[in-house]
């Protein structure tokens, strides 16, 4: 690796935001079908050969955390429990210098049985996605009759002191919009953190519509008719989230209103395909390939230049308010939460 030096190399855009927290995608297949994800009979899944192997996503995180001093990862998909070497990647990752805090966004199926395993490898933090506490509407919106294994894992994951296990809800108008309050006091009965997530324009069916998207002001208005909330924090710094006390206590709810109140002007994230593009944004229409310059013979250090160059140039925003929005090509699930 480069020796230390006075500047050190950071992952910069051309608005003065420095990336510090990386999201590497492991897979782009999963076990759900969600409605808002993608279609029942799934995807076009990446070819194994175009997929990282695991010494190329331990050796591109380190180029982040040792070079360019990431020193956050967070692990996603798909569904990353479907990676059969997901705890020795966990291991490895958080075995790197300087150690990163390293995470995990799952939906829970499975994690029962990998919890305790995940969490003697390092892993600190993990997110459950859980949309719903009904097991009809599960099935109806998963196309999977899961709701007991997301349950479990939850459990498990306690067990396994990964705290606090946040849950990750995605309320939809007409569909679960009716379960703000149930799935709040679910998380305060199991001592879990929850975030209200609005919906994103992610989908490969391209049938996100704003007139669906309970927005983050709605879903506030609805928590707050049955709980006290006062702010958790004066300023929330990169943190997507804005954070709540909830009725005094030192129990937090999180909303993060990604489209309706935008946070990109402290955006500290920078993505990691399981194909192994690097992408500046989760809206971006670019990516810059490090697994061919790496399959062919690249340096750690000429890898960490292209991750510069795909850094500078990194959007004000979003733009989903934008008359000229256009979708990324990739979905969500190919993309990395």
């Amino acid at each position: 690796m480069a020796a230390e030096s006075a500047d050190p190399l950071r992952l910069t855009d051309k608005h003065g935001r420095t990336a510090y927290d990386l999201r590497v995608s492991l897979t782009d297949k999963c076990n759900l079908r969600c409605t808002y994800c993608m279609p029942e009979e799934g995807l076009a899944w990446l070819a194994k050969p175009e997929v990282l192997t695991d010494d190329e996503v331990v050796r591109l995180v380190s180029v982040g955390t040792e070079i360019l001093g990431i020193t956050d990862v967070r692990l996603t998909g798909g569904e990353p429990l479907l990676r059969p070497s997901i705890v020795d990647i966990v291991g490895r990752v958080s075995a790197l210098p300087p150690r990163p805090r390293v995470s995990l966004t799952t939906n829970g199926i499975g994690l029962s049985q990998v919890a305790e395993s995940l969490a003697r490898a390092g892993l600190t933090r993990i997110n459950v996605s859980l949309d719903t506490l009904q097991r009809d509407r599960f099935v109806t919106l998963t196309r999977r009759d899961r709701i007991a294994d997301v349950f479990d894992g939850l459990r498990a994951a306690a067990a396994a002191g990964l705290s606090p296990v946040k849950v990750n809800s995605v309320l939809m108008r007409g569909v679960n919009d009716d379960e703000a309050g149930d799935l709040l006091d679910f998380c305060l009965e199991n001592d879990y953190a929850l975030r209200f997530i609005e919906q994103m324009p992610l989908d490969p069916m391209h049938g996100w519509s704003r007139d669906k998207m309970v927005t983050g002001s709605e879903i506030f208005e609805q928590i707050s008719a049955t709980h006290v909330l006062t702010p958790a924090k004066t300023d929330r710094g990169s943190s997507p989230a804005n954070l709540w006390r909830i009725n005094g206590t030192s129990a937090t709810v999180g909303i993060i209103a990604s489209v309706s109140a935008p946070f990109c002007g402290a955006c500290d994230r920078t993505r990691l395909t399981a194909d192994g593009q690097i992408r500046n944004c989760l809206f971006a229409r670019d990516e810059s390939n490090l697994r061919d310059a790496m399959r062919a013979g690249a340096t750690d250090e000429e890898l960490a230049h292209r991750w510069i160059a795909a850094t500078v140039t990194k959007a004000a925003g979003h733009g989903i308010d934008d008359p000229s929005f256009l979708q990324p090509q990739r979905p969500m699930s190919a993309i990395g939460g």
